[in-house]
């Protein structure tokens, strides 16, 4: 049942860093409107984009958790940039694609603390006796936890400064 929770908020992040994925492509396109010749911005926002979805990240947390690191920095480039545009900023599209990606980056930090939570409960079970030795026949391991490469990348959302 523990096994089964973990396996159910992992998958809970996944679908949560594939609706951020989908937003992404928006927002690049939004700013680059105004903002045309910040092109190695929005390459590495697209790139940091397609390592977050990659089947490797999708699959295991620690790679999810390098690939997040490098999507929040540039992400905070992106929005950098479209400080230097007050039209892009008050424009009805880039305020709704900001607040979508706000409330989808609250729901991924809730089901990463929700995951590691049931990580830390089944690699506690699967370490204790007599439970190690269940585990161990059974071919139970301990999981990973989704934890960012750099901390301070995902201190705080990216915002834009009106």
């Amino acid at each position: 049942a523990l096994k089964v929770r973990v396996d159910e908020a992992w998958s809970d992040i996944t679908v949560q860093l594939k609706r951020r994925a989908d937003l992404i492509p928006n927002l690049i396109e939004t700013v680059r409107g105004y903002a045309s010749h910040e092109k190695e911005v929005f390459e590495n926002v697209t790139k940091a984009r397609a390592a977050t979805i990659s089947p490797e990240a999708l699959e295991h947390p620690a790679q999810a958790g390098k690939a997040e690191g490098a999507l929040q920095g540039a992400l905070k480039s992106l929005f950098a940039v479209s400080e230097a545009y007050p039209v892009l900023v008050a424009s009805t599209n880039f305020l709704e694609l900001q607040r979508e990606l706000t409330d989808t980056e609250d729901k991924v930090m809730a089901a990463r603390r929700f995951f590691n939570g049931g990580v830390r409960e089944l690699n506690t079970k699967i370490l204790q006796f007599p439970n190690n030795v269940f585990a161990s026949n059974l071919g139970f391991s301990e999981r990973e936890f989704f934890e960012v490469e750099d901390p301070d990348a995902i201190a705080e959302p990216p915002t834009v400064k009106f």
